[in-house]
């Protein structure tokens, strides 16, 4: 029998957020696998086969076809597939997992409040100190193009393999573009969002590929489940 594959995140608060989204809906996701196995079942939907993925794998599993579906953040697609839009279709925000992309600069930063003030000290810095300002981030695509969109060119992004809020206070960055839902951990870093700096709101998607095979029964599979869940069909189904 064919189904679609859906993936959704295999852990966490994402995970629980996306079974509830769908039971609200009628469609149950449960657990079967036993201690640290990555299985489950979906009752209430036969059209879907679940496959449970960690969130940053999803995006290229959805690009590559090898998932019709998928729930991750808009973020994570964004910044993980180039071209998206043609690759993929946003087929619900799901209203969770929200999460603001930002650039933020150390508070005592006064006389920095938007980003041409970011491209003015970015470039005194390399004047007085012969190098780039850093920019610490896990997102190098949206802050590179963030970045363009405002004229800033005097800096250089490094990567951040741990907490990106901490690069600042241990020195090995001057500014960052990260995540954040709250911003309290940013404010307990002493950093401070610019006031235009915000790149990106984003939450938790249901995503639809548009690079998988296409017969008329997955068509009138994504038909199906689309009105299962309330959604309108998706684009070419």
């Amino acid at each position: 029998m064919t189904r679609l594959r859906l993936g959704i995140p295999s852990k966490g608060r994402l995970q629980e957020e996306t079974i509830a989204w769908f039971g609200a809906r009628g469609v149950t996701i449960a657990r079967t696998g036993a201690g640290r196995e990555y299985a489950g079942r979906v009752e209430g939907a036969p059209e879907l086969a679940l496959v449970l993925l960690a969130a940053a794998e999803i995006p290229g599993e959805l690009a590559a076809g090898r998932l019709d579906l998928g729930v991750t953040g808009q973020d994570l697609v964004r910044e993980e597939i180039p071209g998206w839009a043609e690759r993929m279709e946003e087929l619900a925000g799901m209203g969770f997992g929200f999460a603001d992309l930002v650039v933020a600069v150390p508070a005592f930063w006064i006389d920095v409040r938007d980003m041409s003030d970011l491209d003015a000290a970015a470039a005194a810095f390399r004047a007085r100190h012969g190098r780039r300002l850093r920019v610490a981030t896990k997102y190098r695509r949206l802050a590179r193009e963030f970045f363009r969109r405002h004229g800033v060119a005097d800096y250089a992004l490094v990567d951040s393999a741990g907490a990106t809020e901490g690069s600042v206070k241990n020195l090995t960055a001057e500014a960052i573009v990260d995540i954040t839902s709250t911003g309290e951990t940013l404010r307990d870093n002493h950093l401070r969002v610019l006031d235009d700096g915000l790149i990106l709101r984003s939450q938790a998607t249901l995503f639809a590929s548009r690079a998988g095979r296409d017969t008329p029964e997955r068509r009138a599979l994504r038909i199906a489940l689309a009105a299962r869940l309330g959604l309108a069909a998706p684009a070419g189904a």
